[in-house]
């Protein structure tokens, strides 16, 4: 025998969400609700702000940078990691840079990441508990993909959040001039250290003096 939820005990919770968003929703439009949210694509804020998933964040972190809707862009994903210069996050920022008219950049992690220490062996167990195949790894294996590097997380906060905005800083289609910012948020209180200033940085890039910088950058108020 086996514990295991019934397929369609979930499907009914998830169809249950569902019909419960669509008829929120039809309120929310007809009541004009809408109207204390209106503002336009582009960010008052000049600003694109990437974060984690985190759910202790969805209201929290906006509530303590004092942000408004229409203030700022949010990419978010789970723990904030740029896994590869040429994925969807470095895409968005450079969309929101080019097209939006953002002109900064700050990426915030937060204390307590589930991605601190991730166990990728855990989570590809699971997913056979769920029906992938084995022999779906192993054609993925087979092709190069490095699925346990890919799905790994990092090993302190402040690691995770530098190597992010390492990657920002030097990536080659980045203009010269956005500073690029980095911030750890507690998921309690809001509050906020920063670990990494881009306008100190490009100061100092300006001066000559950036060598290891971002490698070494801790700033790390605590004020």
């Amino acid at each position: 025998m086996t514990n295991q939820q019934p397929l369609h005990e979930s499907q009914d919770a998830t169809a249950t969400n569902l019909t419960s968003i669509l008829e929120y929703n039809e309120q929310f439009v007809n009541r004009h609700e809408y109207e204390q949210y209106l503002t336009d694509k582009f960010p008052d804020k000049k600003m694109v702000i990437f974060t984690c998933m985190d759910t202790r964040l969805v209201e929290l972190l906006p509530k303590a940078m004092n942000l408004r809707n229409g203030d700022v862009k949010i990419i978010k994903n789970a723990g904030a990691i740029i896994s590869q210069p040429f994925g969807s996050v470095v895409r968005s920022v450079l969309v929101a840079i080019y097209e939006l008219e953002a002109n900064e950049v700050v990426v915030v992690g937060h204390y307590e990441c589930g991605m601190t220490g991730l166990n990728s062996e855990r989570i590809v167990e699971k997913a056979k508990q769920r029906g992938v195949d084995d022999l779906v790894l192993d054609t993925l294996t087979n092709s190069g993909i490095k699925l346990h590097h890919w799905l790994r997380g990092f090993d302190n906060v402040q690691e995770g959040v530098l190597n992010s905005v390492s990657i920002l800083r030097n990536h080659p289609l980045l203009p010269a001039d956005i500073p690029v910012h980095g911030m750890i948020i507690d998921p309690k209180t809001g509050k906020l250290d920063l670990v990494a200033d881009g306008y100190e940085y490009l100061e100092q890039k300006s001066k000559g003096i950036h060598a290891n910088h971002d490698s070494n950058d801790s700033t790390c108020s605590t004020r």
